[in-house]
């Protein structure tokens, strides 16, 4: 399974927001990472600030900034905020997406993983990303 790139940049905008909490609304232009799209970290960012994550302040010196604290926000929320509930199997979610749902001897394993999955995500704070670098994967140290 591998996350889809709204995941990876909805996660580093959310990194960018934790680290500067408390300090006032941050530009697009210092949350965007290096080759990233504008109008596509926009649409991000929208989706995150309708699932009430983020907020924004219009103006010069507006920008976006976490609508709760860092300890208050979840990977599981970040990830679904922008591509949706999380599932392993399209019968997890949609039963009838599948014609054999009711006799699929796999249909309780998605579903198992998928919880596991879910749980662990619930548990993964951004204050906690901020504090153990080792939970970024591919990531020394948080820098922007």
């Amino acid at each position: 399974m591998r996350l889809s790139a709204k995941s990876h940049y909805a996660m580093h905008a959310m990194l960018h927001l934790a680290q500067h909490h408390n300090k006032g609304p941050q530009p697009l232009s210092r949350i965007i990472t290096q080759g990233q799209p504008r109008e596509y970290t926009e649409q991000l960012l929208g989706a995150l600030r309708r699932s009430g994550l983020i907020g924004s302040v219009r103006g010069t010196k507006g920008g976006y900034l976490l609508a709760k604290n860092p300890e208050d926000i979840t990977v599981a929320q970040i990830i679904e905020s922008v591509e949706g509930p999380l599932t392993l199997s399209g019968c997890v979610i949609d039963a009838d997406s599948c014609e054999n749902s009711g006799v699929c001897a796999l249909k309780g394993t998605w579903e198992h993983l998928t919880r596991g999955i879910e749980a662990v995500m619930n548990t993964i704070t951004l204050k906690d990303m901020l504090a153990d670098p080792s939970l970024i994967p591919n990531t020394k140290k948080v820098t922007h």
